[in-house]
C-alpha cells in the first residue's frame, strides 16, 4: 500500500505522480462482462482491412441498450463540468449500479497480477497478429477488458482536502472505482480527465482504486495503443482552489515596449460554506529548462471574491510586461516563456498556488501572404505525427518524444499537426519549449463512422465535453496556433446538415477561445460546398496538388474565400521503405505504388527513390510544384514525419506505415534529405541515392538522384563526370537517369550561385565484417524513464555501411540498466518489440535502453552477430 504523506506546505496544493505501484490484469472475472458495459455496441458484420484511406465514411449504425444494463448513466455525469447548458448536464442515478465484481473490492487479492508502472501500453509487447483484418491497427491486439488496481492511504494532514484523480490518457472507455463504488470515467481514449475522489475516500484507512478499460476492436484506422498509456496524478487541494485548467492567459496587445497580459482565473469552492478569498497573480520569466528565473516582472493587486458553496467564481485582471521577450519559432525567433503564478488566500493564509506557463506572441493569418508570427512571415514547414512512439507504443515517454522533435528540427520542421487527437500534455510542453507551431486536433470522426467502433459511437453524447476539455487544457500553450475540430469527417458529404454540425463545433471552440482561428482538414469538400464556410482557415488534405485525376483545388478555394488563409493540413503521403531501391526507375516525378513500379508485393517493400505515393497522394516534388504555383498557400503538414504503427498502405499484411520521412526506428529515409534541401536552403548539403553496392547490376542502368540545397551539381562515377545539371523551375531534385553501374565511388559536387556549395560521396561496400554501435547520448538519468537510443550499423572492414545486410543481432545489457525494446524500421518485421534479438534491416538496427531506478554504475550494451566483430557501448546514469 502506498502511503501518501502530505508535505507541510503553505501553498495547499500537491500534485503527486501516481504512476508507480499498480497491478495489471487482462480480462474480466467470469460472467461479469455484461455488468460492466459502458454501452451496447453495434455488431461488426463485415471487417474491412486495407480500405482506401480516403474512402467515404459510412452512416452510423445505432443500437439501443433496451433491457440490457449499461453503465453510461453513471459515467456521463463525469463530463458535466464541460457542458455549458445546465439543463443538458447528466444526472447520476440515485441508486448505485448493480455491479458485483470482485476486482473493485478492497479485499480482493491482486498479488498474482502483473506489477506495472505507468505510462503503460500493454499491447505493444505483442505478439503480432499474422492474419485477420488488423493491419490498419498495427497487427497488435489492443482490444478487450483490462484492469488496473492500486492502494493508497492519506495522512492526517489531508483531512478536509479535496482529492482528485487526474488521468492524462486511458485507452479507452475508462471506468474508475474507489473503495468498491463507481466514481465515473471517460470513454474517449485520447482526452485528459479528472475525477473527484473526495466523496469516496476513506480518509483514515486504506483506499482501493480499480480502473477498468475496454478498448473496442476495430476502433481506429491506426494503432490506438492500450492501457493507462499516459501519466496519472493525484492532486490534493484545499476545498477552495483554482479549478481544473482554471486559468486563461491572453496577450491582446504586444509592442516592443510593452505587452498587455490579461488573466482570468476560475476559483472553485468544494466546501459546504461560502468563502471570501483574495486572488493575486504574479509573472516571472521562465528559463530554457522551464524554471522561474529572475525577479517578479508584474503582479495584480489582491481581488476579493465571494465563492458560493459548491460553486465557482471567475476573476479577471491585467498586467503590463515591459520590453517583452517574445515566443516564436526558431531559427529566426526564440521560444521565450513566462509563468503566471496565481495565489488564493483566505484571511491571509495561502489556500492554493497555481502556475500557468505561457508565451507572449502575436499571430496573423493572411489570405495572400500566409502566417505572420510577431510580425514576421513564417512559412509553415510542418509534419503530421500519430501518437505512438514506435517500439515503445503509445506509452508516452518524454525523451522519445524529444528525440523525434530533435530530428524533425534538424530536417527543418517548424510545425506539428497532432493527428488526429489531443496529444499528451508533455508533448505540448516540448513544443512550447522548443518553439514548434502546433495544430491541436480533437476528432477523426463526428457522427459518421470510419471503422465500426470508432468515436462516432460516442460523438452524440460526448462531443461538447471532449472538445471543451481539449480547449481548456491546452489554451495557454503558445505553440498552438490553430484548433482543428475534425479530420476528413463524413459530414463533408452531407451538405447543409454536415455544415450545421461543423458550425456547432465551431461555436463551442469560439466560446472557449477567441485568440486562435479554427480549421477542419478536408479531403473531399469543394470550395462551393457549405462545410468550408464553417472554419476560419481552409485546411486541405491532398486536394491542393490534386487527388488522383482531380485537378488541384488551391485556386478554387482561394477564389471562393479570398479572405481566408489556406494550408495543406496533409500533403504528399509519399511512400518508401528505407534503403530499398527497385528497378527500373520511371521517368515520372510522381506516381502511385504499383507492382513493379515502386512496389514489390512479394517483399512488401516500397522503393526509396521517393517518387511514389498513396493513390490519393503525391511525391514531395509534385506537392511543392502546386505550392509554388500558388504562393498564397501558407505551407504544408506532410503526411507523415515518422512512420507509425498501423495503416500500412499499400501492404496491409505489414505492421506499420510507409509514409514517414523517418522510419519507425528513427532512421532517416532518403526523403529526409529531400525535405531538408527545401526547408533549410541556407544549409550546405547534398545527398546521393541509391547506395552503391549492386554486384548483380554491373553494366546495368542504375539511376542516381541528388537532393541538394544548391541549384546545380556535377556527378562523378569513379572520377568520370556524368554531366553537370541545373535545377529547372518547379524542379526539386537533380537526376542522372542513365548511369551504368560499376563498383567503386559515386561523388557529387553541388553549387549555388555558381560557387561550390556541398559534396557527398557513396562507396561500394565489401563483405560485412563488424558491428558499429553509437548511442544518441552516453549519459542518462537513473530514473527508469530516461532512454538511450543505440544505433547498430553493419559495416565492412573499411567502416562502410553494408546497405543490404540483414544479420540477426543479439543485444545484451549488463550493469545498472535494461533493454526496453528493439526495432529495425522494417514495416514487415513481426519480431516482438521487447525481443533482444532482431535482424538488421538494410544494415541498421536499434536498441532502446534505460537505467534501473536508483541503481548506480555504468550500463554496458553489447551487440553481437554471427561472423561479425561485436560492438560495445557504455552509458552512464
Amino acid at each position: 500500500m502506498l502511503l501518501l504523506m502530505a508535505a507541510a506546505t503553505a501553498a495547499g496544493r500537491e500534485r503527486l505522480s501516481f504512476n508507480d505501484g499498480w497491478r495489471f490484469h487482462m480480462g474480466d472475472p467470469d460472467g461479469t462482462t455484461p455488468q460492466l458495459q459502458y454501452d451496447v455496441r453495434p455488431p461488426i458484420r463485415q471487417s474491412a482491412d486495407g480500405k482506401v484511406a480516403d474512402a467515404r465514411p459510412d452512416e452510423a449504425e445505432r443500437v439501443q441498450a433496451g433491457a440490457q444494463p449499461v453503465l453510461k448513466p453513471w459515467i456521463l455525469p463525469s463530463g458535466n463540468a464541460f457542458v455549458r447548458d445546465p439543463a443538458k448536464r447528466a444526472v447520476r442515478p440515485a441508486q448505485e449500479p448493480q455491479v458485483d465484481v470482485p476486482y473493485v473490492k478492497a479485499g480482493f487479492d491482486d498479488t498474482a497480477w502483473q506489477a506495472v508502472s505507468l505510462p503503460h501500453d500493454w499491447a505493444i509487447a505483442g505478439p503480432f497478429l499474422a492474419s485477420g483484418p488488423y493491419g490498419g491497427m498495427g497487427r497488435l491486439k489492443t482490444w478487450g477488458p483490462v484492469w488496473y488496481r492500486k492502494q493508497f492511504a492519506l495522512s492526517a494532514a489531508d483531512n478536509g482536502k479535496s482529492v482528485f484523480l487526474d488521468i492524462d490518457g486511458a485507452m479507452s472507455h475508462a471506468m474508475v472505482w474507489l473503495n468498491g463504488r463507481l466514481v465515473g470515467g471517460r470513454p474517449y481514449g485520447y482526452n485528459s480527465f479528472r475525477l473527484d475522489l473526495t466523496p469516496y475516500l476513506d480518509k483514515h484507512g486504506r483506499n482501493q482504486l480499480a480502473i477498468r478499460l475496454d478498448n473496442p476492436a476495430e476502433s481506429a484506422r491506426w494503432y490506438p495503443g492500450a492501457g493507462l498509456y499516459r501519466n496519472v496524478w493525484l492532486t490534493k487541494t484545499a476545498p477552495v482552489h483554482v479549478g481544473q485548467w482554471g486559468t486563461v492567459v491572453r496577450t491582446p496587445l504586444v509592442t516592443p515596449a510593452s505587452a498587455t497580459v490579461e488573466l482570468a482565473v476560475t476559483v472553485d469552492n468544494d466546501g459546504a460554506q461560502e468563502a471570501d478569498v483574495d486572488v493575486t497573480t504574479q509573472v516571472q520569466a521562465l528559463d530554457a529548462a522551464g524554471q522561474p528565473s529572475g525577479p517578479v516582472l508584474a503582479g495584480t493587486a489582491p481581488q476579493r471574491i465571494r465563492v458560493a458553496a459548491r460553486a465557482s467564481q471567475a476573476v479577471q485582471a491585467a498586467v503590463q510586461i515591459a520590453h517583452p521577450r517574445l515566443w516564436g519559432p526558431p531559427p529566426a525567433q526564440q521560444p521565450h516563456r513566462y509563468v503566471a503564478t496565481t495565489i488564493v488566500r483566505r484571511d491571509g493564509r495561502v489556500l492554493d498556488r497555481y502556475e500557468t506557463p505561457f508565451g507572449i506572441r502575436t499571430l496573423r493569418f493572411d489570405a495572400t501572404q500566409g502566417l505572420f508570427v510577431n510580425g514576421e512571415r513564417v512559412r509553415i514547414q510542418g509534419v503530421n505525427n500519430h501518437h505512438d512512439l514506435g517500439a515503445l507504443g503509445a506509452a508516452f515517454n518524454m525523451r522519445a518524444a524529444e528525440r523525434q522533435l530533435d530530428m524533425l528540427r534538424e530536417m527543418g520542421v517548424n510545425a506539428i499537426r497532432m493527428s488526429h487527437n489531443p496529444p499528451a500534455p508533455e508533448l505540448l510542453e516540448l513544443t512550447d519549449r522548443m518553439g514548434f507551431l502546433v495544430i491541436d486536433e480533437v476528432f477523426d470522426s463526428w457522427e459518421r463512422k470510419k471503422t465500426p467502433h470508432d468515436f462516432h459511437l460516442l460523438f452524440p453524447d460526448w462531443h461538447e465535453q471532449d472538445l471543451r476539455a481539449m480547449l481548456r487544457r491546452d489554451r495557454n500553450h503558445p505553440s498552438i496556433m490553430l484548433w482543428s475540430v475534425g479530420n476528413e469527417v463524413g459530414e463533408q458529404y452531407t451538405g447543409e446538415a454536415g455544415a450545421a454540425l461543423g458550425n456547432r463545433l465551431a461555436a463551442i471552440a469560439r466560446e472557449e477561445d477567441t485568440t486562435r482561428p479554427l480549421t477542419n482538414a478536408m479531403n473531399y469538400a469543394k470550395a462551393e460546398m457549405p462545410l468550408p464556410g464553417t472554419v476560419d482557415v481552409i485546411g486541405l488534405n491532398y486536394q491542393g496538388a490534386g487527388i488522383r485525376s482531380l485537378p488541384g483545388q488551391f485556386p478554387a478555394f482561394h477564389q471562393r474565400y479570398p479572405d481566408k488563409m489556406i494550408i495543406s493540413t496533409e500533403s504528399a503521403s509519399a511512400l518508401s521503405s528505407r534503403g530499398e531501391y527497385q528497378f527500373p526507375v520511371p521517368g515520372t516525378i510522381s506516381g502511385p505504388v504499383r507492382p513493379g513500379v515502386g512496389g514489390d508485393p512479394k517483399t512488401k517493400q516500397v522503393s526509396s527513390y521517393e517518387l511514389f505515393a498513396a493513390d490519393f497522394g503525391s511525391s514531395p516534388d509534385r506537392s511543392w510544384s502546386a505550392d509554388d504555383q500558388n504562393p498564397y498557400v501558407a505551407g504544408e503538414f506532410v503526411w507523415t514525419g515518422f512512420d507509425y504503427l498501423g495503416e500500412p498502405t499499400p501492404y496491409y499484411d505489414a505492421r506499420s506505415s510507409y509514409s514517414g520521412i523517418i522510419d519507425l526506428a528513427g532512421f532517416k529515409k532518403d526523403r529526409f534529405y529531400l525535405y531538408q534541401s527545401r526547408w533549410r536552403p541556407d544549409l550546405p548539403m547534398a545527398h546521393i541515392l541509391p547506395h552503391w553496392t549492386w554486384p548483380e547490376r554491373v553494366g546495368e542502368t542504375t539511376p542516381v538522384h541528388v537532393f541538394t540545397s544548391g541549384d546545380e551539381a556535377e556527378l562523378f562515377v569513379n572520377g568520370q563526370s556524368q554531366g553537370r545539371r541545373k535545377m529547372a523551375p518547379y524542379e526539386y531534385r537533380l537526376r542522372w537517369d542513365y548511369v551504368a553501374y560499376q563498383p567503386g565511388e559515386v561523388a557529387v559536387v553541388a553549387y549555388k550561385d555558381g560557387k561550390e556549395w556541398a559534396r557527398d560521396v557513396v562507396r561500394t561496400a565489401q563483405a560485412p565484417a563488424a558491428l558499429h554501435a553509437q548511442a544518441d547520448r552516453t549519459r542518462i538519468a537513473a530514473d527508469g524513464k530516461d532512454l538511450a537510443f543505440i544505433t547498430v550499423r553493419i559495416a565492412d572492414a573499411a567502416g562502410i555501411t553494408s546497405p543490404r545486410a540483414a544479420h540477426a543481432i543479439r543485444f545484451t545489457v549488463s550493469g545498472a540498466g535494461e533493454l526496453v525494446a528493439t526495432d529495425n524500421g522494417d514495416a514487415t518485421s513481426f519480431t516482438p518489440f521487447p525481443s533482444s534479438e532482431r535482424a538488421a534491416f538494410n544494415g541498421l538496427c536499434l536498441a532502446i535502453v534505460r537505467a534501473k531506478p536508483g541503481q548506480k554504475g555504468p550500463i554496458m550494451v553489447r551487440a553481437e552477430a554471427d561472423g561479425l566483430q561485436a560492438a560495445l557501448v557504455t552509458i552512464n546514469p
